[in-house]
């Protein structure tokens, strides 16, 4: 059996597991990114980390094959070098390097998103694809595309960022500099933006009433909770919220043609109530609607784990 070490770096944590080559994840271990700080202490935690899962799955570090991590912003997958990350304030940081001061194994670093699509691919909704486009809808929309069994980056490792292609000129205003981006339509952020602009014009919504059962916190549920109880209002947010989703993923179809689209993020927690009406928006728009195959629409099936072990088998991806 052979075992792999996967790291998903994000803004608030940062975690490593072991997997093995059987794409089970054996043991975790996890600390706060605490940022900003310098990248040099960020990289002691990740192989801190590294070394802590291995141990606690029982093996030693001349069992592991590779180290795989995946992280936000421009990695560039052939230096190792993370290009640029404002969420972490990275600028040319030698992350692979700065691992390999602790751990003496060959260390791959991709793009979380990319790292992401990549488990799902291998191990998830999209395994036995040959082609297939991952779409996360979290903070933001993160995208990864596997072509004939290849992470896609670009030719300057800035490529599948779906969520900053625009679905409405002069749309809503996107953390990325442009307007009405798919992200900002499409994002739990973007639902829940949308969510409060309607309560706060339909006063008597049950939304409001759900609201204020939940702590007053609005989240990306509350508009499906609430138009599950008839509430006109929050139907209105639900139906616009799929039409926009809809849209993107229509766009992404018309470039791509993957063999399997999958949608992962926590407002994929809705389950058939978002995915069925966005397959049959999808199915009158897409170009190739009369085509005897078409792309099949389906929820992420690893969650969280996805980027671990997509990150885990990042070695296996350059081969």
């Amino acid at each position: 059996m052979k075992y792999y070490i996967g790291i998903d770096l994000g803004g608030t944590n940062i975690v490593a597991a072991v997997v093995d080559e059987a794409y089970n994840i054996l043991a975790k271990a996890s600390t706060k990114t605490n940022r900003p700080r310098p990248a040099e202490a960020i990289a002691d935690d990740m192989a801190a980390m590294a070394i802590q899962a291995v141990s606690e799955a029982g093996l030693t570090m001349d069992e592991i094959e590779w180290v795989g991590v995946g992280t936000p912003g421009i990695a560039n997958s052939s230096t190792g070098v993370i290009e640029y990350s404002n969420n972490l304030g990275f600028e040319n940081t030698p992350m692979a390097k700065l691992i390999q001061k602790h751990i003496n194994k060959p260390v791959y670093i991709e793009n979380d998103a990319n790292a992401a699509a990549y488990g799902e691919y291998v191990a998830g909704a999209a395994k036995g694809a040959k082609n297939a486009v991952c779409i996360t809808l979290g903070t933001g929309v993160g995208g990864g595309i596997i072509i004939d069994g290849k992470i896609y980056a670009g030719s300057n490792f800035g490529g599948a960022e779906i969520g900053h292609t625009v679905i409405g000129i002069d749309g809503p205003q996107c953390s990325c500099g442009r307007r009405g981006c798919f992200e900002a339509y499409s994002s739990a952020t973007a639902l829940i933006r949308m969510t409060k602009e309607k309560m706060d014009v339909c006063p008597d919504s049950v939304m409001h009433k759900i609201t204020e059962e939940r702590g007053g916190k609005i989240s990306a549920r509350t508009a499906f909770d609430a138009m599950r109880q008839d509430d006109a209002p929050a139907a209105e947010v639900v139906d616009f919220y799929i039409k926009a989703l809809a849209c993107g993923i229509t766009n992404v179809i018309n470039v791509f043609q993957p063999d399997v689209l999958c949608i992962g993020g926590g407002v994929c927690n809705e389950g058939d109530a978002l995915l069925l009406p966005v397959r049959e928006l999808v199915k009158q728009e897409v170009y190739t609607r009369n085509s005897p195959k078409n792309t099949e629409i389906v929820i992420a099936k690893l969650g969280n784990d996805a980027g671990l072990i997509g990150a885990a088998f990042l070695g296996a991806a350059v081969k």
